[in-house]
């Protein structure tokens, strides 16, 4: 009977108060590498889906106490950006969150935290290419005159949307960096446009109440901040692919904070420049707020079409870098003995094809069950942010952690007040994302999430490793 302990993650060395923690992360595969720019296009590019391009609609239900939510949120993803970065230099492990709360709290809270984001990953892809659909009727609509607002014709272009970026991250890490890096620049023009331009179209009429809700605006804040939070979601992103970035102690930190404060802007910008733009009434109802936004500008629908058409471009990018965390993430846990086996195998030596492959089938599923609900969106959107939130929050306990044990320090112990705050500012902030994601999605999370226990029993059980067990001579008691 094998016995395990939560020691040290293999490949990474502990490290003291003068060495940077792990070298360099663990089981690298050769080949190629992201660099800095790719790095930083991975976290904007999964930051930055078509959730920003349909959430104005959202926020628009819950009044203007949206934007108070989505500055409140911002600082808490800076927050979030800064620790990752201390982690990585700490753990430059593939696998992020999973790897920090492993090392700090055991095997079974890691599992948890690999669980969790697991489900975020392939649930929040189905959010993602829900609201992805939205601009591609709306530009087959406006530009050919085609009517795909028939279920039936809005599954087959979600599907189609899900696997071609499956396809594009088995043909290999370059391809998908490159591709990467494309769609994040072509996404970011039109929205830095509408955030720019828009403000100088900005009507105070069209902003609506500050709480449009029938509860308290302590509600409504908490609630669009959860909604928010999902925007955000990504900032984890280069922590999580450390295996295949280059010099991670360096560039997940830089990668997670250049990224974040980019799409802080642009989010910022972008929301008021909508809301304000577009009046309320309409934007509650818009499938595609920010195309109606620069209709409402400069009038007519020509420049909405265009507006879908790069809403449309930030989409498959987004999916595409998304799909490269749905298998990174069991990929890790699988070489630790926590996962299925499978999740392990390659292709073209650094190509986790099997999590690839499973986790765009789990999303499609996901996707397909979406149109017999209400409120779709919203619904996996609370749902994702929930299961974000569970390895952000053991992810600031992993530094809090480290940094009152002393334990893992990583340079010289300066600056020590201001990692403490940043890391109790963080894991603050996620205790309060689960609250605002609400009674429903906490409940549904909370299932899926002990559902994975009898996979880790299982998967435990198929290796022979049974947990620690202490057993005494004297009495042959077993405790």
């Amino acid at each position: 009977m094998k016995k395990t302990e939560g020691g040290p993650l293999p490949g990474v060395a502990a490290a003291d108060d003068t060495t940077a923690a792990g070298g360099t992360a663990p089981r690298a595969e050769k080949g190629a590498r992201l660099g800095l720019p790719q790095a930083t296009a991975l976290v904007v590019g999964n930051i930055v889906g078509t959730g920003i391009f349909l959430l104005p609609a959202s926020l628009a239900a819950f009044g203007t106490v949206s934007i108070l939510a989505f500055g409140i949120v911002t600082l808490g993803a800076l927050a979030l950006a800064v620790v990752f970065g201390r982690l990585g230099r700490r753990i430059p492990a593939s696998g992020g969150p999973y790897a920090y709360a492993r090392e700090g709290f055991g095997e079974f809270p890691g599992f948890l935290n690999a669980w969790s984001f697991w489900i975020t990953a392939w649930a929040g892809n189905a959010g993602i290419a829900f609201a992805w659909v939205g601009y591609v009727v709306y530009f087959a609509d406006a530009a050919f005159g085609l009517d795909w607002s028939s279920v039936p014709a809005q599954v087959v272009i979600g599907l189609t949307g899900l696997w071609i970026p499956a396809l594009i991250n088995l043909a290999g890490v370059t391809k998908m960096g490159a591709f990467q890096l494309v769609t994040t620049i072509l996404k970011f023009a039109p929205l830095i446009f509408v955030a720019i331009v828009g403000l100088f179209f900005v009507q105070a009429d069209n902003f609506g109440p500050f709480n449009a809700t029938d509860g308290s605006w302590i509600g409504a804040l908490s609630v669009a901040a959860a909604l928010v939070l999902f925007a955000y979601s990504g900032v984890e992103s280069a922590s999580i692919a450390a295996e295949k970035v280059a010099d991670p102690e360096r560039n997940i930190g830089r990668a997670s904070v250049y990224g974040t404060l980019a799409c802080a802007v642009l989010y910022m910008l972008g929301t008021v420049a909508v809301f304000g733009t577009v009046p309320h009434d309409k934007l509650v109802d818009s499938t595609a707020p920010f195309a109606d936004a620069i209709n409402a500008m400069f009038g007519g629908s020509a420049w909405g079409v265009v507006m879908a058409a790069f809403a449309i471009i930030s989409g498959i990018g987004a999916l595409n870098g998304w799909t490269l965390l749905v298998a990174e993430m069991p990929m890790a846990a699988a070489r630790d003995g926590l996962f299925p086996k499978m999740f392990t195998r390659m292709r073209g030596g650094n190509v986790p094809w099997v999590g690839i492959v499973v986790g765009t089938a789990l999303t499609s599923v996901t996707f397909v069950l979406a149109f017999a609900a209400e409120n779709a969106f919203n619904t996996i959107l609370l749902l994702a942010a929930f299961t974000t939130v569970v390895p952000y929050l053991f992810s600031a306990a992993a530094q809090l952690f480290w940094l009152v044990t002393g334990e893992r320090q990583v340079g010289r112990k300066k600056g020590l007040g201001w990692n403490l705050t940043l890391a109790v500012v963080a894991l603050l902030f996620s205790f309060w994302m689960i609250f605002g994601a609400g009674g429903d999605a906490v409940f549904q999370g909370t299932l899926m999430l002990l559902a994975g226990i009898p996979v880790y029993i299982w998967v435990k059980a198929s290796r022979g490793e049974y947990g620690p067990r202490e057993t005494t001579r004297m009495t042959g008691e077993l405790r």
